[in-house]
């Protein structure tokens, strides 16, 4: 699946990282494959699980073992949107997000919201689907596929979001399925009911996907999935809330 392959590699990339955080989220938690996987690398810290949709915050209840439950150790759950989250300024040391900011039109909002969240020297660390994805649907005549934003758009985003540095990478991941009924489920699984293929109807998906049986290999219909992934960190601010500016001493 596209988002266990994907939070895999994005949890590789904390390899890298020097982080102690106390509080970290997990902001798009789905079914919890994020939160679980920041709660093994950081034990100490408070695991916060958030999700605009509570069936997957049911999911992360049902997947938390009992025992964890019984030491204080289950991740808090949070129903909440992203762009409006119910946390005071500077609460999180990390907040990870696999898959889910390219379902919002424009992400700049959300991420002036995680900014906020973030205390001085927090990290934002997420995976978003970039332009290319379904490329061969898209080559098969698709219209309708959601259009997501490019690379260099989103690191534009982030800096205006008061980010600094931030660290963009990009790879494709190919999946192959024997028909199209496969990548229907597991575009289901992603969460968001027809958020790939966008409102396709009846004809015009026998259409396409006619098209798209041209295209197989070695028996198998291709699909490749544009990964764009991010990082980038909360800056000490530059200015106090009044509009003075901000110079930092230190003692030789």
């Amino acid at each position: 699946m596209l988002a266990r392959e994907t939070g895999r590699r994005l949890a590789q990339k904390l390899d890298c990282v020097k982080l102690a955080p106390r509080r970290v989220a997990d902001v798009g938690c789905a079914t919890g494959d994020g939160i679980r996987e920041l709660q093994r690398r950081y034990p100490d810290a408070l695991p916060l699980a958030v999700d605009f949709a509570r069936p997957m915050l049911g999911a992360v209840k049902a997947r938390t073992p009992m025992l964890a439950r019984i030491a204080g150790r289950a991740p808090r759950l949070l129903n909440a949107d992203v762009r409006r989250l119910p946390l005071a300024d500077a609460t999180l040391g990390l907040v990870w997000s696999n898959l889910m900011l390219h379902w919002l039109d424009d992400p700049q909002p959300a991420m002036r919201e995680l900014h906020r969240v973030l205390e001085v020297d927090g990290l934002l660390m997420f995976a978003m689907l970039g332009p290319d994805t379904l490329k061969e649907l898209r080559g098969a005549g698709a219209t309708t596929l959601r259009s997501f934003h490019d690379m260099h758009d989103i690191g534009d985003m982030l800096v205006a979001a008061g980010f600094a540095d931030p660290v963009m990478e990009m790879e494709m991941i190919e999946f192959t399925y024997a028909d199209a009924r496969g990548l229907l489920r597991d575009q289901r699984r992603l969460g968001v009911r027809d958020g790939l293929l966008g409102a396709m109807g009846f004809r015009a998906g026998r259409q396409v996907f006619r098209a798209w049986e041209s295209q197989r290999r070695e028996g198998r219909l291709p699909a490749t999935f544009e990964v764009v992934y991010g990082h980038a960190w909360k800056p000490a601010p530059q200015a106090a809330a009044d509009g003075r500016s901000i110079i930092r001493f230190r003692r030789p």
